[in-house]
């Protein structure tokens, strides 16, 4: 195995991948592409921490080594710009302008798709990938297929969409979210400092309520299986969100029909909000989930 961190971008250090090649599984296998949470804020969760648990997981545990292993080419871990942080505060006048942080949407999906182009760029994968958000990275990993966003800025290139999408704790309607949790404070806090204000902005960039070319299923024309999985043990995201992206992808179907049309899978993990990725464990069965629905089709 090779790992490496490469820049797609040079306006920030956060404008990074990094990556983990598989060479034996290259040509054939999926690429698991991985975007960290963290409300769109958090410096402490990054692309390598991200990585690490799950992909240390299935490619030693003999659980995963015969089985998911074999399916997979590489990984690749997104870093992008973060919003400003109250409890890690920067001076801007001593901090270097490429390590401030002061990201607004649309920087957040705009850094992930030009991850994504200067991935296709170099190792040319096509739709052979799938996407892995948690949080904050499911919503920017839907984003990324919706077409509001497909043909925005990404660096001049195109990019294929993926052929799933595995989405973990995610938040999909941004407006629900702070209403389910209307009485504190911070919900209101850190999606202001990601979205400002204009609430019809929040309901805009929300996947689970754009409808038309504009929405998901409108930019994702290649998509195969869509993969929610979530825990009743979160505490941070309730299962609200998993079931409104449920029923958007479900109507999308209904009343788009198409050949091959895009499977949603529901899969219960366990732990709270963070646990999954942190410890390893259920962000690997997951990816092994998806893996096995798409060779099963």
């Amino acid at each position: 195995m090779l790992t490496e961190t490469l820049h797609y971008g040079q306006d920030h250090v956060l404008q990074s991948v990094t990556i983990t090649t598989l060479p034996q599984t290259r040509d054939t296998g999926y690429w698991v592409i991985l975007i960290h949470g963290g409300a769109w804020r958090d410096p402490n969760q990054t692309a390598t921490r991200y990585l690490s648990g799950a992909a240390s997981i299935l490619t030693t545990s003999p659980i995963y080594t015969s089985t998911t292993l074999p399916r997979i080419a590489a990984f690749a871990s997104i870093d992008y710009r973060l919003s400003p942080h109250p409890n890690h505060p920067q001076d801007r006048s001593t901090t270097n302008p490429r390590e401030f942080r002061e990201a607004k949407h649309p920087d957040h999906i705009h850094d992930v798709q030009r991850a994504l182009a200067f991935l296709q760029q170099k190792y040319g994968f096509g739709e052979r990938y799938i996407l892995v958000g948690h949080s904050c990275g499911a919503t920017l990993a839907f984003q990324s297929v919706m077409g509001l966003f497909r043909s925005t800025d990404s660096g001049g290139l195109s990019s294929p969409s993926p052929t799933a999408i595995l989405g973990m704790a995610g938040i999909y309607d941004i407006r629900l979210l702070r209403d389910t949790y209307q009485g504190i404070s911070i919900y209101q806090q850190f999606l202001e400092e990601a979205f400002g204000s204009d609430e019809s902005v929040w309901d805009a960039v929300s996947p689970a309520l754009v409808e038309g070319p504009s929405g998901v299923e409108g930019g994702w024309n290649a998509g195969r299986l869509a993969v929610l999985a979530h825990s009743s043990e979160d505490r941070l995201v309730d299962l609200k969100q998993r079931d409104v992206m449920r029923q958007a992808l479900a109507s999308w179907e209904k009343g788009h029909p198409r050949k091959d049309s895009t499977r949603v899978e529901i899969l219960s993990i366990k732990g709270d909000h963070n646990d999954s990725w942190e410890k390893g464990d259920e962000l690997a069965r997951a990816i092994a989930f998806t893996l096995g629905k798409l060779d099963d089709e």
